[in-house]
């Protein structure tokens, strides 16, 4: 694995369109990431992070217009990505075509995991020519208490523990949040649930859905019911 500083981004470019992975910082942890529709890629992230199948990887939106030509964009999904995309929020949304999804398998189908990244994820998703999947940078054991790396170093012991090849390492310091994205289901017309806490708390997305419900409310007539 190669060191690589941020204004070298176009290495890692390079890199993911060549079917190889690269591990990039954001505010949470350092990711791990693959060309979404290389399935040989993907799946030597899942054997090198002793990561379960079933657990999808994180599709990395290029912009919101191409989650609106991808998903569906449910009325909840919309006040949430107005209110916290760019930023530390994953949503499961729908693929609109199916055979498209299954073209992207590795972050979930028939729903995928998708976020839109602030940081340097989100500009690799941008620069990049392929569609971009990430997951955190470290082996799946539920009792290891240290969680995902937040430098560099951490990193390159992920690397020589699990065996995984990373061509680059973009090194942007440390991660200072050392914290997961949050997870809503948005798949429900008519409603969204939060399935994991992280960065954006529960009160935060409620706060934009109640005030969402509000808003939809009928304007008041001046007729007066009695209780």
């Amino acid at each position: 694995m190669k060191l690589i500083v941020p204004e070298e981004i176009g290495l890692a470019v390079q890199a993911i369109a060549a079917g190889e992975l690269v591990v990039l910082p954001t505010r949470r942890w350092y990711m791990i990431c693959a060309n979404a529709r290389d399935h040989n890629a993907c799946a030597r992230i899942y054997s090198g992070k002793s990561r379960p199948r079933a657990k999808s990887l994180a599709y990395i939106l290029p912009s919101i217009s191409s989650a609106h030509d991808l998903f569906v964009i449910t009325p909840a999904a919309v006040q949430l990505a107005s209110a916290f995309w760019p930023g530390d929020l994953a949503m499961i949304l729908r693929w609109r075509d199916l055979a498209v999804g299954e073209q992207h398998e590795p972050v979930g189908v028939p729903d995928a995991l998708v976020t839109f990244d602030p940081g340097l994820l989100g500009q690799l998703a941008l620069l990049s020519q392929v569609p971009i999947a990430a997951t955190t940078a470290n082996i799946s054991d539920p009792t290891n208490r240290t969680g995902p790396a937040i430098t560099a170093k951490e990193v390159q012991h992920f690397v020589d523990e699990s065996g995984i090849d990373v061509t680059y390492c973009v090194d942007g310091g440390i991660s200072p949040l050392a914290h997961h994205l949050t997870i809503a289901d948005c798949t429900d017309a008519t409603e969204a649930k939060v399935i994991r806490s992280g960065v954006v708390h529960e009160r935060a997305i409620s706060a934009v859905l109640t005030a969402f419900a509000t808003d939809q409310l009928p304007a008041d007539d001046g007729v007066r019911y009695a209780q």
